[in-house]
């Protein structure tokens, strides 16, 4: 089986908040939209929040946690960029998690929350390579 990822999607108990926080914090556009989700192309696979109770209703699930035991990373280009991207997605309606430090294995990262709750973290290493198109590469 190939080792990939094609859609990841988060619940949110408010579409038109969720959306304006990805719009404005992140900067994404998205590529469809209704009243129950929102689809973004990313680098390689597609991410989309959608109504939790529409999302449970989808996956017969009786109830899904939220937002549940996992964070996303946002890795950025330069050390000096996540800082101020971790203050612009607080000033859209993120939680501030963890300032910005410098973990034991190098780089520079912070956590936030959106606002239903999903951990993200701000990171860049010095150690895992990006493109252009913003694919990262775990170093060896």
């Amino acid at each position: 089986m190939q080792q990939q990822v094609a859609v990841i999607t988060l619940g949110t108990s408010d579409l038109e908040r969720s959306k304006s926080f990805y719009r404005e914090g992140f900067g994404w556009t998205p590529v469809f939209e209704n009243e129950e989700i929102a689809f973004y192309q990313m680098n390689g696979f597609v991410f989309g929040t959608w109504l939790k109770a529409s999302l449970e209703d989808d996956t017969q699930a009786k109830s899904m946690a939220a937002p549940g035991a996992f964070t996303l990373a946002h890795n950025v280009q330069e050390e000096s960029d996540v800082k101020p991207v971790i203050e612009r997605l607080v000033f859209h309606g993120a939680s501030l998690l963890r300032e910005a430090d410098a973990p034991p294995q190098g780089g520079l990262r912070g956590y936030i929350s959106d606002p239903d709750g999903h951990i993200w973290e701000i990171a860049w290493n010095p150690d895992w390579p990006m493109d252009e198109k913003g694919h990262v590469t775990f170093a060896s």
